[in-house]
């Protein structure tokens, strides 16, 4: 079996780990790119979102590089996740390509995990439960790792002394880090980058503004969908915050274990006043957090969303009360494969000059 799974910012790093430590033969995809979309758009429903068409091309990308089965992280929500891998398996099938798509649902009890582990198993040709549940705790750790990682980068980018060193510091990452083999080599390389990324001088003094990501999970982890956003604001002298990331998602789903704890409630409760219930993919979060960013004197809040995406087409009719209510500023972005990057830049860059001004007219006044 050679097994295959699509990109969804760093989290291939800790999937590639998992399946690894088990004896699996892992082929990543090429990094997203335009031939991924094109690829992914030419065999997918005209309407679906774009999470739909790039991932579809990950896969035909790496059938090209001999891949025969497919691991796809599945939905149990009112969101079309949880249909992608039945779509996808039968686009592929019409294609003419054998493979095997092998789905793992969102956990909600201890059953529901035994059932993922036996598909980990039925992945990797591993029948050892003694070797799987390691595997998948130390799956569970990288990802921590990396999202602790990736959000020290994203607080050094916008103070560091000299400009572009962080940048070329995470291109290094990547390159070392996508030669590793296995779950040691690979801590080994995220502990030793954070490490080398304290050492960079900063300017621990600046005040810069603080903006918070918002909107479906694929369209604010994925640099290629969103235009590399988070290093882009990071390169204008902001500092992000990502509302999801793969380690919170995945604490979501398996914080019935003791000792094992996450942000939900807190997003939820945050929600309450303007959406108390769940209707699917990432909308609450977006509406929780954007409240929470407010209280936490965020300068503002960029919410992100893939064209036809109900659940945040819902959370987006709600943003501008709290906009409103809660004064803080809001910059919709709505991406799919028409995304211009010029006209992107610019809204972004007149969003944080409008920031800028703000901060200062009240710094002023105080």
């Amino acid at each position: 079996m050679k097994i295959t799974f699509p990109l969804m910012g760093n989290m291939y790093i800790a999937l590639r780990a998992v399946f690894e430590e088990l004896g699996g033969e892992v082929i990543i995809p090429p990094k997203c790119n335009k031939r991924t979309l094109e690829l992914g758009t030419l065999y997918s429903p005209e309407l679906i979102c774009i999470p739909f068409k790039i991932t579809l091309g990950n896969y035909l990308e790496s059938i090209e590089k001999g891949a025969d089965t497919l691991f796809m992280w599945g939905g149990s929500d009112p969101c079309r996740i949880g249909y992608y891998n039945m779509i996808q398996e039968e686009i592929l099938s019409n294609l003419g390509y054998d493979i095997e798509m092998i789905c793992g649902e969102p956990f909600k009890n201890l059953k529901e995990i035994k059932s993922f582990l036996k598909k980990l198993s039925r992945a990797t040709n591993t029948s050892n439960y003694f070797k799987i549940l390691p595997a998948f705790i130390k799956g569970i750790k990288l990802m921590c790792e990396i999202d602790e990682f990736d959000d020290l980068v994203i607080k050094t980018r916008p103070r560091e002394m000299v400009k572009g060193e962080v940048d070329k510091l995470y291109a290094k990452f990547e390159e070392e880090v996508n030669g590793a083999k296995g779950y040691r080599e690979t801590l080994n390389i995220i502990r030793r980058k954070k490490e080398e990324l304290k050492n960079i001088l900063i300017d621990k003094n600046k005040e810069v503004i603080k903006i918070g990501i918002v909107g479906e999970i694929y369209t604010v982890l994925e640099p290629y969908i969103n235009l590399d956003i988070i290093k882009k604001l990071g390169n204008m002298g902001v500092e992000v915050h990502r509302s999801v990331t793969s380690s919170e998602f995945i604490k979501e789903q398996i914080d019935f274990i003791p000792f094992i704890s996450s942000n939900k409630e807190d997003v939820h409760r945050a929600a309450e006043a303007y959406l108390n219930t769940e209707i699917g993919g990432h909308a609450r979060h977006t509406i929780g957090n954007t409240v929470l960013y407010s209280e936490k004197g965020f300068h503002g809040v960029i919410h992100l969303l893939p064209f036809t995406c109900m659940p945040e087409i819902v959370a987006q009719s709600i943003l501008p009360t709290i906009e409103k209510e809660k004064n803080i500023p809001i910059l919709k972005l709505i991406l799919d494969e028409m995304t211009g990057e010029a006209g992107y830049s610019t809204r972004i860059e007149a969003f944080v000059d409008l920031l800028e001004r703000k901060k200062h007219v009240l710094d002023e006044n105080h």
